[in-house]
């Protein structure tokens, strides 16, 4: 049986800070619903919760007030920074009999998926496409042309309901995506034109406004709302 690991920053919640100095979590568009769907797979985290005891345990009590009855196998739950492979060895050895390859990372870093691949994992970009990382079936990026008479609410609406995601909106007419080939296949069969350019680890990232992505901070150091 698979076990997948998530990151938590950017890819399972948005990072706050309240008022009193405590951690909130906020879950992501469509995360709830995919580990919903997911819920007779083993899941844990790989994430950065800052350097000290206090840091672990401010994000492991938001995280199970965000995801209350999930990642309860604490054997699974792994804290540090993800510079290099060694976190992701040990996520693999703490499941026990499963093999690398049998193991999931999902995160939006490149960089840090890039490091899992090395530990012998599979890799998703999006909670969204961490099932068909389970079945090795790969992410593709793409280009979505919207015909005349539809709009973007429409084009989410209709990625909502298969594996597809869109990563930036280019026009009124286009937007870049990540699809697995049945998302490419469900969005053209509701009208929308896909054209898959290659996989999605096939580059380093997709282009922010600036050409470059941005930096990570550890999750006990995120800014408090409207900073």
């Amino acid at each position: 049986m698979p076990v997948i690991f998530f990151d938590i920053g950017a890819t399972l919640a948005d990072v706050r800070t309240g008022p009193d100095g405590s951690l909130v979590l906020r879950p992501l568009p469509r995360v709830m619903a995919v580990l919903d769907a997911l819920h007779e797979v083993r899941q844990g985290i790989i994430s950065n919760p800052g350097p000290s005891e206090d840091d672990v345990r401010r994000v492991a009590a938001a995280l199970h007030t965000a995801f209350p009855g999930r990642f309860s196998e604490g054997a699974l739950l792994h804290w540090g920074v993800k510079d290099g492979r060694g976190i992701f060895d040990r996520a693999v050895a703490s499941t026990g009999e499963t093999a690398p390859d049998a193991c999931v990372f999902v995160g939006e870093d490149a960089q840090e998926r890039a490091f899992a691949r090395e530990a012998g994992m599979r890799t998703a970009a999006h909670p969204v496409f961490a099932l068909a990382a389970t079945q090795n079936r790969a992410v593709l990026r793409a280009r979505v042309a919207l015909p005349d008479g539809r709009d973007l609410s429409e084009l989410t609406t209709a990625m909502n309901e298969t594996e597809a995601v869109v990563v930036q909106t280019v026009s009124e007419r286009l937007a870049l995506a990540m699809v697995t080939t049945e998302g490419a296949q469900a969005l053209e069969r509701t009208g929308f034109t896909v054209e898959p350019r290659g996989p999605v680890d096939a580059t380093e990232t997709f282009p922010s406004a600036q050409g470059r992505p941005a930096p990570q901070a550890p999750l006990a150091n995120a800014p408090r709302p409207g900073r």
